[in-house]
């Protein structure tokens, strides 16, 4: 991802500048496809501070919760495979709105659901609408976006994603706040945690609006033969002596593609090609390092722990996410990929180390804990710490990573495996969390804390940095070694 332009990307003398009538189109057509990404983060989270409530109106042990919140995952993974056909089929736009009804129906009948099994459903219809969103927003915006300033714009998503998340959190806070409690009556007689689920139908309702409101992607357009509408839209989005170029360019980019539609993506290297599987650690490594946790069982870890305002505690942590995704998205081009992440993975193993310390001066048993003395203060600050490292690195830079690592004529398959591979990991981490953590904290925050220590030797031994670089020179960085 780059944020600043190549010499060969270079036009005339003003001809182009994000302030531009150019520039400032892309940005907003940007912005209307990063709502899938908040939708996305609003719905990783929201269930957050209802979790507590859905265990105890169910009688759900804690296998069957961690279930119930991981099994939108599931959905999202089918979401995100079906979303590519989808797209080249029916065009971006019409499969954003599909997204934006399904996470809109899911919103209500999570809300209103009867008994834990609709509850699962309601949590899969909007995670096939999730999944969809995560995969044609940053296709939209890698589509439309100018090549001047398509790092920045393609930065957007996890932005958003972050944004979402601290929505979700910040809504479940303030209904709880409102009710008294999130298993206290708020309006016509639904509890406050089943308007945390409902509040979801407003960000879906924008999003299916703005699927409307902006045009459809040139590369589509292209694809279908409608050679005249895309380039009456990149008329409003690069200036006219760069309008044939991008033509040219992007015709070209789509005949390539159809040439290519047939490689696989199979290896020696247990099935796969090994640029493949460095892909897919990348990916579950940024899962299985716990994030997710935080944002999905927080406050009701910080209430076990006897902290007031838990609820409370969770958006601060959700602010601090998105600052240091500005923070990394501001870093990356300049500091480099590797440095960022190795400073990422050390601070994530002193956190999360110092937050399984804590743990094991835990007094109680199972998931009905308490920290004495100083030791929930040092829990509080050493997992905001871990949200730090993570946001400011291995969260947004594997992204940039995925986009970068893989050969042109695999690319697309390739991120489809990696991203696959995410969603699995995530649904693994999410879904057994609740166990573990009533069977031992320490244990479990150990076990991520030496995910982490093993994302630093992974990315020692296995990631060369690729800061500067086309995307030409990133892949034969990872190419096999042949020897003379």
């Amino acid at each position: 991802m780059r944020l600043v332009s190549t010499s060969s990307d270079a036009l005339p003398t003003g001809t182009f500048h994000l302030n531009s009538p150019y520039g400032r189109r892309a940005v907003g057509l940007s912005i209307a496809a990063a709502v899938g990404g908040f939708l996305f983060g609003f719905d990783s989270s929201v269930v957050n501070g209802a979790v507590e409530s859905i265990q105890s109106d169910f009688s759900l042990n804690s296998f069957v919760t961690g279930l119930v919140v991981a099994v939108a995952l599931l959905g999202c993974a089918a979401g995100a495979m079906l979303a590519g056909n989808l797209a080249d089929h029916w065009g971006r736009l019409k499969v954003m709105f599909l997204g934006a009804i399904m996470f809109f129906v899911s919103s209500v009948g999570a809300g209103l659901a009867f008994s834990v099994w609709d509850l699962a459903l309601w949590r899969v219809v909007g995670g096939l609408g999730i999944g969809i969103a995560s995969v044609v927003a940053p296709a939209y915006i890698a589509e439309v976006a100018p090549r001047q300033i398509r790092g920045s714009l393609a930065s957007l998503q996890q932005l958003a994603i972050t944004i979402g998340i601290f929505a979700a959190l910040l809504s479940d806070a303030v209904l709880e706040g409102a009710a008294g409690g999130p298993d206290n009556v708020l309006w016509f007689g639904l509890e406050a945690w089943r308007w945390m689920f409902v509040v979801g139908v407003v960000p879906a309702a924008v999003y299916g609006i703005l699927a409307f409101t902006v045009p459809e992607s040139p590369r589509f357009l292209i694809t279908k033969g409608r050679t005249d509408e895309a380039r009456a839209v990149f008329s409003r989005l690069v200036p006219p002596v760069d309008l044939e170029k991008t033509m040219n360019e992007l015709t070209t980019a789509i005949e390539t593609d159809r040439k290519n539609a047939g490689v696989s993506i199979r290896g020696k290297a247990l099935g796969l090609q090994p640029i493949v599987w460095i892909g897919i650690i990348l990916s579950v490594f940024q899962q299985f390092v716990g994030i997710n946790v935080i944002f999905y069982y927080s406050t009701s870890l910080w209430n076990s722990v006897g902290m007031t305002n838990a609820p409370v505690i969770s958006v601060f942590t959700s602010v601090t996410n998105v600052l240091v995704t500005l923070i990394a998205i501001f870093l990356v081009d300049r500091v480099g990929r590797k440095p960022i992440l190795l400073t990422g993975s050390v601070l994530m193993t002193l956190s999360l180390g110092t937050m399984a310390l804590a743990f094991m001066f835990a007094e109680g048993s199972g998931s009905d804990v308490t920290l004495p003395g100083a030791w929930g203060p040092i829990a509080l600050v050493a997992a905001n710490l871990f949200v730090v490292g993570f946001g400011a690195s291995w969260g947004p830079l594997v992204w940039v990573l995925l986009g970068e690592i893989f050969p042109s004529r695999i690319r697309g398959k390739a991120l489809g495996v990696a991203a696959g591979a995410q969603w699995i990991a995530n649904f693994v981490i999410t879904m057994t969390f609740p166990v573990m953590s009533t069977w031992s904290l320490p244990l479990t925050y150990g076990m991520y804390a030496a995910f982490a220590a093993l994302s630093f030797v992974f990315v020692v031994w296995k990631i060369p940095e690729t800061k500067g670089m086309e995307l030409e020179q990133t892949e034969t960085l990872f190419a096999p070694k042949v020897k003379a």
